[in-house]
């Protein structure tokens, strides 16, 4: 089981790897963080960018010397396979770590994964712990993974709040944890320039057809796509299904009528209310696709 101390360190590790939204694809958002021998933490990390080091590369050179005979707290399973950089799996027995903690089993990886490895060098492995906290942060990506299609989150205005200004609020606000953007026509990074360009671009425009643009972004390095505004609900009238998760803002109402009266506007079919927030003029309705 893991100790409080490890639990806390997956906690720090799962914020950490939301650092990485919007910038890592096609890789995962991942952080790490590693505790001496005494349980103290001497280093963290997350994923930035593919090419660059992973979360657990950048905790290890943190930690330093520290890091031996301690323990790696590290969201998603250490990679066993070294392509544009070196295998976790590798870095961790390299830098003489006793015991890895890990949140999620890595559906991706290529014949025995990093978490066996580690254990034929002797090394204790936790697996499983905390994963629906850790899901917050790589369930889009594991989402898109297994689909082959990005996760997709549509961000719109309801009632007299469906207009431009509302459309640019929604963008400015939720653009940052996306790969790719459409509020307009035209199609963009969520973060200009996050991506590392070798290894992401952005899809043909000429692609027609929502699930076929969905391919396209996906095959270009995307796993994550924002669209904003109210005018694409003809788009997505016969292709809900794409859609995975849903942002309303909704006007504020008389406190006679409150949000009950337009409950079927806000919650189409096959989804759930998984949050709502105040704001200024209103509220955020935010819904997930029921599973």
């Amino acid at each position: 089981m893991a100790s409080d101390t490890e639990l806390a360190a997956m906690r720090h590790a799962i914020t950490l790897s939301s650092f990485g939204l919007g910038t890592t694809s096609p890789n995962p958002p991942v952080g790490c963080v590693i505790l001496d021998r005494h349980g103290v933490p001497v280093g963290a990390g997350y994923h930035r960018r593919k090419g660059e080091p992973h979360a657990e590369v950048n905790a290890l050179n943190a930690a330093g010397a520290a890091a031996r005979g301690g323990t790696a707290v590290v969201t998603l399973e250490p990679c066993n396979h070294i392509g544009v950089t070196p295998a976790c799996r590798q870095e961790l027995i390299n830098a003489g770590i006793v015991r890895v903690v890990i949140s999620i089993i890595d559906p991706t990886s290529r014949g025995d994964g990093g978490a066996a490895v580690l254990t034929a060098h002797g090394i204790d492995v936790e697996t499983n712990v905390i994963p629906d906290e850790t899901l917050t942060v790589l369930g889009p990506w594991l989402a898109a993974t297994r689909r082959r299609r990005p996760h997709l989150t549509w961000a719109y205005g309801l009632g007299d709040r469906g207009n431009h200004e509302v459309d640019e609020r929604l963008t400015a606000d939720l653009r940052t944890s996306a790969d790719l953007v459409l509020d307009g026509k035209a199609i963009e990074e969520g973060v200009p320039g996050g991506h590392a360009p070798e290894h992401f671009t952005l899809p043909d425009d000429s692609t027609s057809g929502i699930r076929q643009r969905l391919s396209a972004c996906y095959a270009a390095g995307s796993r994550t796509i924002l669209v904003v505004g109210a005018h694409h609900s003809g788009a997505f009238r016969d292709n809900l299904d794409c859609v995975d998760e849903i942002v309303v803002a909704v006007e504020r109402t008389p406190a006679s009528g409150g949000l009950a009266v337009i409950t079927a506007d806000v919650t189409p079919a096959g989804f759930e209310v998984a949050d709502i927030s105040p704001d200024i003029a209103g509220a955020r309705v935010h819904l997930r696709r029921l599973t």
